[in-house]
């Protein structure tokens, strides 16, 4: 599987988590600060990038980190198709994953141990979508509201 990270700082936690998917056979496809050639990038730019690698089917998922968590999942839940899911433990990633199909993990730079990193991995990779018709329901109910939302943009005259 490919997977997308993104993050604005390159820390002990993110390389960890790349080395732990390299371990699991992904291949990941890095933004930000965890390009090679790049400094900090701030989180808007390196998590919506992420988050546009995904929707674009240009990776399967994704993962972004920022100090909190709250911004990355805010920048890559602008993009249309993503259904970004900040994580603090398992069980969160497990919910996140049944009831909203939750295709990018987001992590907390500040909050997330390297262990607790590895079980939230172990769950969002374990867990499949739920296909029963409520939880297939609500999603698509999700993608209702984001044509709204363009819509309601393409509508809206600037004076």
């Amino acid at each position: 599987m490919k997977i997308a990270i993104g993050s604005d700082e390159r820390t002990h936690l993110t390389d960890k988590v790349i080395e732990e998917l390299k371990a699991r056979g992904h291949q990941v496809l890095a933004f930000g600060s965890l390009l090679e050639n790049e400094s900090e990038v701030d989180w808007p730019l390196s998590c919506s990038k992420a988050a546009l690698a995904v929707a674009n089917n240009k990776a399967d998922e994704g993962i972004v980190f920022c100090w909190t968590g709250t911004g990355a999942s805010i920048a890559a839940n602008k993009v249309s198709g993503i259904r970004a899911a900040l994580c603090h433990d398992a069980e969160t990633a497990k919910g996140a994953r049944i009831w909203n199909h939750a295709n990018v993990l987001v992590l907390s730079l500040r909050a997330t141990t390297e262990a607790v990193a590895k079980e939230i991995l172990d769950a969002w990779f374990a867990t499949p979508y739920s296909d029963d018709e409520w939880n297939l329901e609500q999603i698509e109910r999700i993608k209702q509201l984001e044509k709204t939302v363009i819509k309601q943009k393409q509508n809206v005259s600037v004076s």
